[in-house]
């Protein structure tokens, strides 16, 4: 066994029907979940399932309202575009976010000083394209496993094979013994604490560059 501590992450959800799959096996195994949202996605439809993998002891993070480009907006859209998912956030979950992931991982130099969470990236295996099998999402993921890393998913509509992917990889790593924890458990377990100031888009804690080398 090799173990640790991973942090899966899921992007771009809620959606009403991948977002409950997920939630089914993260129950099962009782390990818990980031979601980095999209306020608009948030309704009275998803609400209830937010407020559900809140009970699980999932975290809530921002993924921006709209999921633009932010490096094209004004800083004024930008910070509407964040502080409009928040809301949303809070709103329906109780949860303030403690972390920004950057859609698209694009960011510029004005973000940092306008955005205020920590922003967050993540080791993920193309499972945004469809031409990625769930096979090769399993295996992807699975070497890129290792301690401390964030792995960085999506639940939108229709990503069944993502759902597949994370019903075999959840058993598969808790049996190489790593432990599933939150972003925010990450940090704190590893004794790290981020800061935007540091223009990092933390992949791993610890890290010093503002992007993360590739995995191997």
């Amino acid at each position: 066994m090799t173990g640790g501590l991973l942090a899966l992450t899921f992007d771009d959800g809620p959606d009403p029907e991948i977002t409950p799959q997920l939630l089914d096996i993260l129950e099962q195994y009782h390990v818990p979940a980031t979601f980095f949202l999209l306020g608009c996605r948030i309704t009275s439809e998803t609400t209830p399932i937010l407020q559900r993998a809140v009970m699980l002891g999932c975290e809530m993070c921002n993924h921006s309202y709209s999921h633009p480009y932010l490096t094209v907006l004004t800083p004024r859209q930008i910070t509407q575009e964040v502080s409009s998912a928040t809301q949303r956030i809070i709103l329906t979950t109780g949860q303030t976010p403690r972390f920004f992931r950057p859609p698209y991982l694009a960011v510029r130099e004005d973000m940092f000083p306008l955005i205020s969470m920590p922003f967050i990236g993540g080791y993920g295996v193309r499972d945004y394209d469809e031409s990625v099998s769930e096979s090769e999402r399993y295996s992807g993921v699975m070497r890129i496993a290792k301690d401390g890393r964030i792995i960085l998913l999506h639940d939108f509509a229709e990503n069944t094979k993502t759902v597949g992917a994370v019903k075999r990889l959840v058993p598969d790593l808790l049996a190489r013994g790593f432990r599933f924890v939150t972003v925010s458990q990450l940090f704190q377990e590893k004794g790290v604490t981020p800061s935007n100031e540091d223009r990092i888009i933390y992949s791993y804690p610890g890290q010093t560059a503002m992007y993360a080398p590739d995995a191997t």
